[in-house]
């Protein structure tokens, strides 16, 4: 009772993981997606409980059918559902293994979500998420873990770097791969040759690095669920621990050489691909095995994630590739090398037994694997593409999914819409037609009222743009100097500054939208000379971006609670 009580707390553990799958996507991506993400990372586990109710529960854990390829199906879940809830005498109640798998089902199917991110239809996501928890998930899970082939081999999974983890990558990575990249992501010659690549920063790094800590704490459970004993579950917590923490501590050190900085995302990326990798032989590896696990996934997220973007130019906004495929790869593979006969699973790893037994079995495990998700994904991707079911038209794209899918103007509709809701890039060919009949004179009319005969007192506009530390200093100067009232606005200066590049996920970020803070001065008695030249005086350090000043004229100025115009209205703000 103890222990099964554990494993259905660990089961609660896995399904949170889902919370840390929505917040890394959403932080990911840009703000005009956040509502469309968080309804997949919703819908893929409620869609995947109902497929996995009906059909890919019993392929996965039924009785051995066609050779320990798939299990035989029944409806036992909604016929005998008292046999289902009784305790056996050894193991766990059926409704136990149930919920447990289920969990795992759902992590394979949001895997896909977050590579596809911002271009793909809703309805598209839910057809490819069912397919997966009815049948691509639960057949291949048999093999490992249900009594298939693969089982009786003595290929060694023990919590899904290749069942959960690689097979949800690969589905990633046919999937960014098939749908294509996101507009203006990369910029294109007219014979199709990518001639410049496109930084398109996530809209929130708190987000994503909330994620990042609620699947790490969810990852105690993913990996020591399935403990009998302390001393296993114990080890598995240290493993756990120290792999994600070297990853991160890696691509730290790597980022930090090769971009002069360290990079936040490509830091939460590590410690997601250090979890993926350990995952396997969580209970194969020592401490300086999960070591050196940690150390090579530190490396390989980084690698892939450039080489998938910079060389292969296909779009993954979270890197779900470079984390869950290229890792949940490598982290099978190394339970052949770097397992210790005196950890939990009791294996011997080439590293310490000299055997390449176990190296080939996982070998053997994990092409097998990947050959079947690789086949299945391609065909049914290229199926949704071929009856122009994946991918969502370009003006949704542009104008955001909540807004074309869900009807939301915003899924942040008490704060100021995002600037990067309206900032596209150039998209060349792929510009949204205009589909208006109104001509342009009268759809942008420029009108210019007739001058305004005042009091004989001239008046000015000093317009002010700057950084927004400054602001403070700007109004105590301007208070000296007898300014009274101004208007401050935030908004966001866009601009390419020579010589200044940053990198974003290892992609040079050459033009950016950066805060700045908007000063409006109105004066008419204090020469502007005098205001222009004290702003000059606080604002100037030296450096590319301290601002700039712009000088109108103004030809009136009332005061509403008075009625008073002109020069009378302006007196008591100066």
């Amino acid at each position: 009772m103890t222990v099964e009580f554990w494993f259905l707390i660990g089961a609660a553990l896995v399904f949170w993981m889902q919370a840390g799958f929505a917040m890394v996507e959403t932080g990911f991506t840009r703000a005009k997606n956040a509502g469309n993400i968080i309804m997949k990372n919703l819908m893929d586990f409620c869609i995947g409980t109902v497929v996995f109710s009906l059909l890919g529960y019993t392929l996965m854990m039924g009785e051995d059918a066609l050779f320990g390829l798939i299990g035989k199906p029944n409806l036992d879940l909604f016929k005998h559902f008292g046999e289902f809830i009784a305790s056996p005498s050894e193991g766990f109640t059926d409704a136990s293994y149930f919920v447990f798998n289920l969990v795992f089902c759902a992590t394979t199917a949001t895997i896909v979500s977050g590579a596809m991110a911002e271009r793909t239809k809703f309805s598209a996501y839910c057809v490819y998420s069912a397919v997966i928890s009815l049948v691509i998930y639960p057949i291949e899970a048999h093999w490992i873990w249900g009594g298939g082939w693969l089982s009786g081999a003595g290929f060694h999974d023990y919590a899904g770097s290749c069942a959960i983890h690689m097979v949800g990558g690969i589905a990633a990575l046919i999937g960014a791969a098939v749908l294509g990249p996101r507009i203006g992501k990369y910029v294109t010659d007219k014979n199709g040759r990518v001639t410049k690549i496109n930084a398109i920063p996530g809209h929130s790094i708190p987000l994503g690095a909330l994620g990042v800590f609620i699947l790490w704490l969810g990852w105690y459970g993913f990996n020591g669920a399935a403990a009998t004993s302390p001393s296993e579950l114990s080890a598995i917590f240290l493993t756990t621990t120290i792999a994600p923490s070297v990853a991160t501590c890696t691509t730290l050190i790597y980022t930090w050489i090769k971009n002069g900085k360290p990079d936040v995302s490509m830091c939460l990326n590590a410690s997601l691909a250090g979890l993926v990798a350990v995952t396997a032989g969580c209970d194969a590896f020592d401490a300086l095995g999960a070591a050196a696990v940690g150390l090579v996934a530190g490396v390989l997220v980084t690698a892939v994630v450039e080489v998938l973007d910079l060389r292969l130019h296909i779009d993954d906004p979270v890197g779900a590739v470079g984390v869950h495929c290229a890792n949940g790869v490598w982290g099978t593979i190394a339970v052949g090398l770097f397992a210790n006969p005196e950890a939990p699973a009791g294996l011997g790893g080439l590293f310490y037994t000299g055997d390449f037994t176990q190296l080939g079995r996982q070998l053997l495990g994990t092409v097998s694997v990947a050959a079947w998700a690789a086949v299945t994904m391609f065909l049914f991707f290229r199926l949704l593409k071929k009856i122009d079911f994946l991918r969502a038209e370009p003006a949704d794209e542009l104008a955001g999914l909540d807004l074309s899918e869900h009807g939301l103007p915003s899924a942040y509709a008490d704060f100021m819409p995002a600037v990067d809701k309206y900032a596209e890039f150039g998209t060349g060919d792929q510009i949204v037609a205009v589909t208006g009949t109104v001509p342009a004179a009268e759809a942008v009319p420029v009108k210019r009222e007739p001058a305004f005969r005042g009091d004989g007192h001239k008046f000015t506009k000093v317009e002010i743009v700057f950084k927004e530390e400054r602001l403070y200093a700007l109004k105590d100067a301007m208070s000296k100097l007898g300014i009274t009232g101004m208007t401050v606005s935030h908004v966001m200066g866009y601009g390419m500054q020579n010589g200044h590049t940053e990198f974003y996920r290892g992609v040079a970020v050459e033009t950016d939208l950066r805060p700045k803070v908007q000063v409006d001065i109105v004066v008419s008695a204090i020469p502007v000379r005098d205001v222009i030249e004290t702003a000059k005086k606080v604002l100037y350090t030296g450096h590319i971006g301290d601002g700039k000043i712009f000088v109108y004229d103004v030809e009136n100025v009332v005061k509403v609670r008075t009625g008073e115009e002109g020069y009378d209205a302006l007196q008591d703000v100066e």
